[in-house]
């Protein structure tokens, strides 16, 4: 299938990541200009950029700074000219990761506010500041990368749940309120546990045999099969599914 992405223009963020590099690489196959953008891993987002035949071009961009949306839509607009698709794919975890039997109130609120606010407010002033370029071209997609964490649960990982449960009231309202303006989309992919060339240590059988016992197809997916799911929401093949959340597990 032709997604019609020749020549348009990609923001994904967090790129160097285990799912973001496969959703990178998936709109640049499909002829993208691809802008990879990344916090800490500089050479990481380099190389990947460099895959892309002079169509990726690597920018930092830090959730937690209330002025890096503006410098990140300045620099993607020098560069092509247009923005036609944001992924949402950047995470802040904060000083600690999701700790199953940790009590959620024992987290000091430095810590979990700044989960919620960072992912929270990362997404949302970014999405705000490549919005009236979408409305100006009347054309654009939004693809916003949450969890099942978001809807199932998971011991320790409340203040993580709840920002990526905000990204879904964000998104449906947004679809609407955007879909006035012109072809622009925005929608929610929520994948489970997936298997990444940066999780690999975490995975360990035991919770590997739970998942798999509860997914229809008997094993965890892989980064590439988050990534087609999103390269289709995010093109031009794309035309009638907005204001959706959708989930991909395998089933789970």
């Amino acid at each position: 299938m032709d997604l019609g992405m020749t020549g348009r223009t990609v923001i994904v963020t967090g790129a160097p990541g285990g799912i973001g590099r496969h959703i990178a690489r998936t709109f640049a196959a499909e002829g993208a200009n691809v802008v990879v953008t990344y916090r800490q891993a500089h050479d990481d987002a380099e190389r990947l950029a460099k895959e892309f035949d002079g169509r990726g071009l690597a920018v930092p961009y830090n959730m937690a700074d209330d002025d890096a949306a503006g410098r990140l839509v300045e620099r993607v607009l020098e560069w092509a000219g247009r923005i036609d698709v944001l992924v949402n794919n950047a995470v802040y975890w904060g000083a600690d990761a999701p700790t199953p039997g940790r009590a959620f109130e024992s987290v000091p609120d430095e810590r979990w506010l700044g989960v919620v606010r960072t992912n929270i407010e990362g997404a949302l002033r970014l999405s705000r500041a490549v919005a009236p370029v979408m409305r100006e071209q009347k054309w654009g997609r939004m693809v916003h990368i949450s969890s099942s964490i978001a809807t199932d649960g998971m011991a320790g990982a409340e203040y993580y749940g709840t920002a990526k449960a905000a990204l879904h009231g964000f998104s449906r309202s947004a679809a609407f309120n955007l879909g006035s303006d012109g072809d622009i989309l925005s929608n929610v992919v929520m994948p489970g546990l997936t298997r990444t060339e940066t999780n690999e240590h975490i995975i360990t059988e035991e919770i590997e045999q739970h998942i798999t016992s509860v997914t229809p197809l008997g094993r965890l997916l892989n980064a590439s099969e988050i990534a087609g799911p999103v390269a289709f929401l995010g093109s031009a093949a794309n035309t009638g599914i907005t204001g959706q959340a959708i989930t991909v597990t395998g089933g789970a």
